[in-house]
This record gives structure tokens, C-alpha cells and sequence, in this order.
């Protein structure tokens, strides 16, 4: 036990030293004087004021820092603030003088030196923006993912990192002028990457053929590059990557938000041009790409391209085509609404080819790895989707089958509408038969097909001719010899569709 007396007494608050703020030294900020001033080796820092500009301080550092820095009040505010300047010797004397005076100025305004500082600190990068614009696209969007591949491919990388106010309409201009070629390089790139993997892929199955000791030998395979179905420029890619820079800003403005309230730098830009696609199967080509299609080994594609042709719709809602959605009794197709490109619900019309090929594949209607009857009337195990998506393979059988080149799976959108327009349905009805809110979308099939044309001039100019005299009137049934009524044009109204399924 410890005797009282002899314990040391507790310090009281009075004891203590006491750290005071010492106030400032006022020095004359010149070269020489600031060059001979010593750094502190009791505190971490000491303060000096310069004595002819009123706010300027100079803060010098254990380590021998020293920076110019302006402390002030603005005009009816509460509290003072602090700007730094910049080091010495960098910021000499005479420029922080400068500044300080114009800091100065501000103040004398009303006006915050620090507020812009902290504003910019607090404002979103282009990325922070997206994250909010994709959780709100994830709802509402039918095509989320698409837009995210976009941002992923072409913009993040360029502008994610920027703060909002940072990214200015020129360097957008530049930014997307300079697109296609960096889209047509990237792509270069990718096609050798693949190419590259192919062939250590053929080198590694040629060694083993080597040293293989049993079984044949396997098939040689064909090589060669396909034919490309579409020229590729890069340009229309271009496009969608503004829009989705443009659409991003536009959420962040919005009046229920206000991310940003500066100007969308992506607006008012020129956009390339874009051909709009007119290709559509040509009588000629009818008979070849039927026989192609009846001779598809895959009848889960073949049915889902006959679906797509006959009905003149997406190939995205054909592939996931629902029986739920389906009447073969009224032979109608309903598309939900969240599944069309306008949102709103269309009801197809099926043509009794169309009704029989369904029939069929009802009745064998395959069951899902629970035994329940899959919902899917175009079913594929490989993807979670679970339904077809990927028939490049089975196209480009069809299309080397045909000696068809140029033919995309939307053409046959376009097939149908042309061939519409070519038996005088009306551009009103055509647009009701592919769904779109507007006739504009449609007046493109009413360019595709010239024999119409044609037929029209030759109609006129004999008319012409017969009145001056020149020649007899001439009475124009048909417009070339594939299209008379022996060839397939003639037998179209009798041909129907029976294609038979394999044993």
C-alpha cells in the first residue's frame, strides 16, 4: 500500500502548458526574404503574413515547403475560408499577390472562393451517372444489355473517368469522328484473334492425328472465310454510341434528378449517314431459298426462319415465341407488349402454312429437365434463355445451299412487306402488318422493288409513242421472263409448305 503523501498530486488544468495559436508573422514576401526563411523544427508548420496584400499567408513545413495560401470572408458570411495559392518558388511573390487580390475581389461580391472547389468535388463522373442510368434502363428498357455492351465498348473507357462539366462538345466531335476507324480496327483485331485460335486449334487436332492409333481420321474441314453479308463501316456503331453518350446526359438533366445542369455536350452533333438497307428475296431467288430452307437439317431453325418470313416479324420476338401466346384455333400470335419495339401489344396474323407447321410442332413438344412441357415453341438447351438465339450456322447452310450472298435474317422482314406492296396492298396496311407506329418506317419498302417502276415508265412512254405515232401501243404483262407465269412467280398462289420432318 501506497502512502498518500508520498503519491505525486494529479496536474491540474492550470499546470498544464497550454498550446495558443501564435499569430502570424508579418514579413514582406519578397525573393529574398522567403529564400531565408528556415524550416520549423518544434511544430510541423509556421505561419507568415505578407505585409502589403491583406489575406496572403505563406505556410512553411517541417520539411521545407512552402506555399502561399489566401484567407478571407466573404461579404455577410459567417465564417472565413481558405484558398491555396501554389509553392514557392513556382508561384513567385508577385503572382500570388495577384491572385490573392483577385480572390479578394470575389469575396468583396458575396461570393464563396471555395464553394466552386467543393461543387467540383461533389459533382459525378460520367460513370457515377451511369450506374444510376443503367439501374433505371434495367426497368424500363427492352434492351439493356445492348446498350451496356455500348457503354462497356466504346465509352466508358473514353469518358468514364471524366466529371460531368468536363466533357466538352468538341472533344465529343472528335471523339466520334474518330469512332468508325477505331471500331473497324478493333474489329480487325478480334477477326486475327480468331483466326490465330483456329489455327492452333487445327495445329493442336493435326498432332494428334499423328500419333492417333485407332478410328479414322477426322473430316477435313472447310476454311474458307464466309462471304460477308453486309459491308461494314463502323459508322451506323458510331451513332449508337452518341446517342447512348447523348441519352446519359439527357437522364442526368432531367428535371427529377439534376445530376447536371450544364449543356449536353452530345447534342447538336452531325451523325454519318446511314443507307437505309433495301435487300429482299427477288423472284429469282424465291425458289433456290425455299429449296435451301426445305433441306435445313435443323427443323427448330428451319420452322423459326419460315415463322420469320411469313409473319414479316423481328427475329428477336420470333425466337422467343411462346405457346401461351398462341391460338391456333383463332391462328393468331399475340406479342406482349413489353416484347415489341413501339411497347405496345400486336396481335399476328398466321397463314394457314404457318398454323400447320405449329400443329406439328405441338404435338412434339419436347419437356424441360423436370418433365414439365417447355413453354418455348422454338426450344434450345445450349443458352439460359432457353429458347434459339444464335442461328448464324444454319444461315449461312441455307445461304451457301441457295447461292444466295447479301441476304441477312432481317431481309426477310422486308421480303414480305415488298411482296405486299408488289400485290397492291396499301401502305397502311403494310404498316399495320409489321407493327409500326408510323408510316415513315414503311416508306422504305416502297423503294426496294422497281418493277412497279418500271412497269409504270414502260406503260407511259408507249402511250407516248403510240400517240405520236411512233410505234403500237404496248401493253406491258410481264416484267421479265423469270417473272412470267411459268416461272415462280405464277405457281405462287398454289405453292404451300409441307415440309416433311426427318425419320
Amino acid at each position: 500500500m501506497v502512502d498518500s503523501h508520498l503519491a505525486p498530486a494529479e496536474p491540474s488544468s492550470t499546470d498544464l502548458p497550454q498550446k495558443r495559436k501564435q499569430p502570424a508573422k508579418v514579413i514582406n514576401f519578397d525573393d529574398e526574404t522567403i529564400k531565408g526563411i528556415k524550416p520549423p523544427t518544434e511544430v510541423d508548420r509556421v505561419e507568415y503574413k505578407d505585409s502589403k496584400v491583406s489575406g496572403l499567408y505563406l505556410r512553411v513545413s517541417r520539411t521545407g515547403v512552402k506555399s502561399f495560401s489566401f484567407v478571407g470572408r466573404a461579404k455577410n458570411a459567417a465564417g472565413s475560408e481558405r484558398q491555396t495559392i501554389g509553392k514557392y518558388p513556382i508561384i513567385k511573390p508577385a503572382q500570388a499577390r495577384a491572385k490573392a487580390r483577385e480572390l479578394a475581389g470575389i469575396h468583396a461580391t458575396g461570393e464563396s472562393i471555395t464553394a466552386p472547389g467543393w461543387l467540383r468535388r461533389q459533382e459525378m463522373t460520367v460513370s457515377d451517372l451511369w450506374d444510376e442510368y443503367y439501374k433505371h434502363i434495367s426497368k424500363y428498357n427492352k434492351d439493356p444489355e445492348g446498350t451496356k455492351a455500348v457503354w462497356d465498348t466504346y465509352i466508358k473507357q473514353k469518358w468514364g473517368n471524366y466529371r460531368l462539366s468536363d466533357v466538352q462538345p468538341i472533344d465529343v466531335e472528335g471523339w466520334h469522328t474518330d469512332l468508325p476507324s477505331e471500331i473497324l480496327k478493333r474489329r480487325a483485331q478480334r477477326a486475327a484473334e480468331i483466326a490465330e485460335a483456329r489455327l492452333a486449334k487445327r495445329a493442336e487436332i493435326e498432332a494428334r492425328r499423328k500419333v492417333r492409333k485407332h478410328g479414322p481420321d477426322p473430316k477435313p474441314r472447310n476454311e474458307e472465310a464466309e462471304p460477308a453479308s453486309k459491308i461494314f463501316t463502323g459508322q451506323s456503331t458510331a451513332n449508337r454510341a452518341l446517342a447512348t453518350l447523348r441519352a446519359l446526359y439527357n437522364f442526368g438533366m432531367a428535371s427529377t434528378r439534376q445530376y447536371f445542369t450544364g449543356v449536353n455536350p452530345a447534342k447538336d452533333h452531325k451523325k454519318y449517314r446511314e443507307r437505309e438497307r433495301q435487300r429482299f428475296l427477288l423472284p429469282r431467288e424465291l425458289g433456290p431459298f425455299f429449296a435451301a430452307l426445305a433441306n435445313e437439317p435443323n427443323e427448330t431453325i428451319r420452322d423459326a426462319i419460315l415463322v420469320a418470313l411469313l409473319t414479316a416479324q423481328r427475329r428477336s420476338n420470333v425466337f422467343a415465341m411462346q405457346w401461351s401466346h398462341i391460338s391456333l384455333q383463332d391462328a393468331t400470335w399475340a406479342i406482349p407488349g413489353e416484347q415489341t419495339k413501339n411497347g405496345e401489344q400486336y396481335v399476328v396474323t398466321l397463314l394457314p402454312e404457318l398454323v400447320s407447321i405449329l400443329e406439328q410442332r405441338l404435338e412434339l413438344r419436347p419437356r424441360d429437365e423436370k418433365g414439365r412441357l417447355t413453354n418455348w415453341v422454338f426450344p434450345s438447351s445450349k443458352g439460359e434463355s432457353g429458347h434459339i438465339v444464335d442461328v448464324r450456322k444454319a444461315w449461312a447452310r441455307i445461304l451457301k445451299s441457295s447461292g444466295l450472298t447479301n441476304l441477312i435474317l432481317h431481309d426477310l422482314r422486308r421480303t414480305l412487306a415488298s411482296w405486299q406492296m408488289r400485290t397492291g396492298t396499301s401502305l397502311l396496311m403494310i404498316s399495320k402488318s409489321l407493327n409500326h407506329k408510323s408510316m415513315v418506317s414503311t416508306q422504305i419498302y416502297t423503294q426496294v422493288d422497281r418493277d412497279p417502276i418500271r412497269e409504270s415508265l414502260e406503260r407511259a412512254s408507249s402511250a407516248m409513242f403510240a400517240t405520236a405515232g411512233l410505234t403500237a401501243p404496248a401493253d406491258v404483262h410481264s416484267l421479265n421472263p423469270e417473272s412470267s407465269s411459268a416461272g415462280w412467280e405464277g405457281r405462287s398462289n398454289q405453292t404451300h409448305f409441307a415440309f416433311r420432318r426427318n425419320a
